[in-house]
This record gives C-alpha cells, sequence and structure tokens, in this order.
C-alpha cells in the first residue's frame, strides 16, 4: 500500500533540495565573454600643433597670447579710434641707449624692455604690464635720494623759522644734516612733473604703450603717472636683471643729476 504525500510535504522537499539551474542560452554570450570598455577615440590632426607652434615662435610683446583670447565678443567694438603705439624695436632701442647712455639697448632681455614699457591699460595687460616693476625701481630711487640728501645736507638746507619763545632745538654733531630728510624736500625733487618731463626728455612719449582714458586730453587721462611709473619700472628691471649696483650708478646718473641733485660720490 503507498504511502499517501501531503502536497506540504512535496513543496518542502522541494526546499529542501539545492537550487541548480541553468542560465538561458541568450546570457551565456554576455557572461562568458568580456566586453572590452568603450573608449573616445579623438582623432589627432597637425593643424592645432601647427597653430601652437607658430604662436610660441612670436614673443609676447608682439602678440595676444592665444590662451587669453575669448571665443565671443561679449561688448560691441567701441566706436572710436585705436589709439597708436610703437611696434618698432628700433625705437625703443633708441630710448633705451638716449635713458641709459652707450649700449644701453642691451642691458634688458628684449621681453623685459617692451615689459617695462608697457601699461596695464594695453590690451587689458594681457602682454604684460609694469606695475610690479614700476613699484620695485621706485623704493630703489627714493632710497638713492635719501641717500644724496644726507651726503650734502647743506645744499638742501631750508632756514628754520624763529620760535616766538625763544626756544632753542636741540643741537648735536652726530644729528646735523637730518632734517634734510622730511618729505616735503625730497617729493620737491622728485615730484612726478619733474620725473615726466624727464622722461620726454629721454623720448618715452615716443615707446610708451598705453590706452589713454580720453585721447584728445592726455593730461587728464595720467600722462604724467604713466611716464614715471615707467622710468621706475625701467630701474627695476635693471636692478632685477644686473643687481643694485648697476641700478644704483644709473639712478644717480641718469636720474637723480638731472633732476638737480648734487651727488658728492658713489653710495
Amino acid at each position: 500500500m503507498a504511502s499517501k504525500i501531503s502536497p506540504l510535504q512535496t513543496i518542502a522537499a522541494g526546499f529542501a533540495q539545492p537550487a541548480c539551474r541553468r542560465a538561458p542560452r541568450f546570457i551565456l554570450p554576455f557572461c562568458s565573454q568580456s566586453q572590452p570598455s568603450s573608449r573616445r577615440r579623438i582623432s589627432s590632426s597637425r593643424a592645432p600643433q601647427e597653430q601652437q607652434a607658430v604662436s610660441n615662435s612670436i614673443p609676447r610683446w608682439q602678440q595676444t597670447p592665444p590662451a587669453m583670447k575669448a571665443p565671443v565678443r561679449l561688448r560691441e567694438s567701441p566706436n572710436k579710434t585705436e589709439f597708436k603705439v610703437n611696434s618698432d624695436p628700433a625705437v625703443l632701442d633708441n630710448f633705451y641707449v638716449r635713458m641709459l647712455g652707450q649700449n644701453g639697448d642691451k642691458l634688458l632681455s628684449e621681453e623685459v624692455k617692451w615689459q617695462a614699457v608697457t601699461h596695464k591699460s594695453f590690451d587689458q595687460g594681457r602682454r604684460g604690464f609694469n606695475d610690479r616693476l614700476a613699484y620695485f625701481g621706485k623704493q630703489i630711487i627714493l632710497l638713492q635720494a635719501s641717500l644724496a640728501l644726507v651726503q650734502n645736507p647743506t645744499a638742501y638746507a631750508q632756514p628754520s623759522k624763529p620760535d616766538p619763545f625763544e626756544r632753542l632745538p636741540y643741537d648735536s654733531a652726530a644729528l646735523k644734516g637730518l632734517e634734510v630728510l622730511s618729505q616735503n624736500t625730497r617729493s620737491q625733487l622728485t615730484r612726478k612733473k619733474q620725473m615726466s618731463a624727464l622722461a620726454r626728455h629721454y623720448g618715452i612719449n615716443e615707446v610708451m604703450r598705453w590706452v589713454p582714458r580720453m585721447q584728445h586730453d592726455l593730461t587728464e587721462s595720467g600722462v604724467d603717472t604713466i611716464y614715471t611709473h615707467a622710468m621706475y619700472a625701467v630701474i627695476g628691471a635693471i636692478a632685477l636683471e644686473h643687481g643694485s649696483k648697476v641700478a644704483n650708478e644709473i639712478v644717480r646718473d641718469r636720474i637723480l643729476k638731472p633732476l638737480g641733485f648734487q651727488i658728492g660720490g658713489s653710495a
């Protein structure tokens, strides 16, 4: 007599057996074969490389770096004539010869010579500008001006005003000559009007690269400040490339003496 098996026992026996299933045939090729990862292929062309080589051969002072150009112009072109500046290296060399003396055009490298006479308003500052060189050169000129005042204090001494209470200031031999180190004495001899006139004498107006705010009025556009900073920048560039000794000699001979300083000896 056959034993009867209940439906619950049949279901329990099915769960007790290990599950052994065979994957469908259409899945096997995808599981057995490793698919290569899709990679994006970029076709290499020689045109961009050739353009990059051409742009690298042109110095920065002569062109705007391609990487600093916007793909589209956000503002419309202004309806005004372009302010013409010098682009001839021979004219620039003549300026350096007039300012620095014989072989003055060979003291600085080609790129630095153009950077020293380039204001940040020119080409939006994308070709380099002279702000940092001017700051460094200004400190050198002011230091040499202070030394010139101390070395010859009698030439710049100003008569003291009488004291209404008949008081006498402290007098010491070690302190004689220090009264000429006032801000007024030094600023009167090195103010930007005189520095700008000296820069024009050397011909910096022929080589300065900048864009004035008002082309019809250069004075209101700050031309005196622009020329003075360019003179500072030339001195700063010389100090960086040739050291303080050469820069100090040029400051005393080519700037301070024409401005009226009495240079007693080498500092």
